[in-house]
């Protein structure tokens, strides 16, 4: 049986952007969303994305899938199969700016993932990641990202039916979304939230979770694993990110970050 390999690329010259390769994975991932505008790519293997709607799309090889940030999403192997598969993660303000520069509109946060399954645009990524792996000089490697970026609209490729552009009509939801980034996700509570939206726990769990596609838990859940990840790139030790982000224990944290990021803290970092 091959062995499972994984390899996580980023650049202190390049903080805006990581990316990440891993080869006949059979990791699960709970449902979760990135702060990054982020494109994914199907090597080998099969796999099916779920977004914040019901169903889900089988992915074969040499598609690309690319996810708006805040779009809770999963993608995960066919049960019982490995797959291999690529990630990019770009920072959604470095891609507005860009995407302003070329006249180009950014994917608002939260919208519909799109897929696309021309060969081309996936040789171009291929080429693009199998670059950021390489030994090439920075520059380089920042003006390949540009270029790929900027000469891309990604609104042109279908949204996936299967994950609807979540509504958040009711201002108090809005303001929910903008603590929960802003504060400390460990330190708040349901109850605290349900108070700031001036609704009872299970109306904010509905509303929430019609609104994002996790519970209020869930979605606190991921925000400290995000925030976990900057900890992590920061060169905080393990045992210390744990408790800064309110965890029981260092193998708690180890258990939840796994399942949303697909490897350990310690690799990651």
């Amino acid at each position: 049986m091959p062995r499972t390999r994984s390899s996580l690329w980023r650049d202190p010259s390049l903080p805006w952007v990581e990316s990440r390769r891993a080869c006949h994975s059979r990791a699960c991932y709970k449902a979760h969303s990135h702060p990054t505008f982020s494109i994914g790519a199907v090597d080998a293997g099969c796999s099916y994305f779920t977004g914040a709607g019901e169903g889900q799309q089988r992915l074969t090889p040499g598609t690309l899938v690319m996810v708006p940030a805040q779009r809770v999403h999963a993608c995960n192997p066919e049960p019982g199969q490995a797959w291999s598969y690529q990630m990019l993660h770009v920072q959604a303000e470095w891609l507005a700016q860009l995407r302003l520069e070329s006249g180009l509109a950014a994917a608002k946060t939260g919208a519909p993932a799109r897929i696309s399954r021309l060969p081309a645009l996936y040789r171009q990524f291929c080429s693009l990641n199998e670059l950021l792996f390489s030994a090439a000089n920075t520059v380089d490697k920042e003006a390949a990202l540009i270029a790929f970026m900027g000469d891309h609209d990604f609104s042109e490729h279908p949204p996936l039916t299967a994950a609807p552009a979540p509504t958040l009509a009711m201002p108090a939801l809005r303001g929910l979304l903008e603590r929960i980034e802003a504060d400390d996700p460990a330190t708040l509570s349901l109850e605290t939230l349900a108070r700031q939206a001036g609704l009872g726990r299970y109306q904010l769990i509905r509303a929430f979770r019609a609104a994002t596609g996790l519970t209020p838990h869930a979605y606190l859940l991921n925000a400290r694993i995000n925030r976990g990840r900057q900890l992590l790139r920061d060169g905080l030790a393990l045992a210390e990110v744990a408790y800064r982000l309110g965890f029981a224990d260092q193998s708690h944290f180890q258990r939840v970050f796994k399942a949303h990021v697909g490897v350990t803290p310690g690799q990651y970092r």
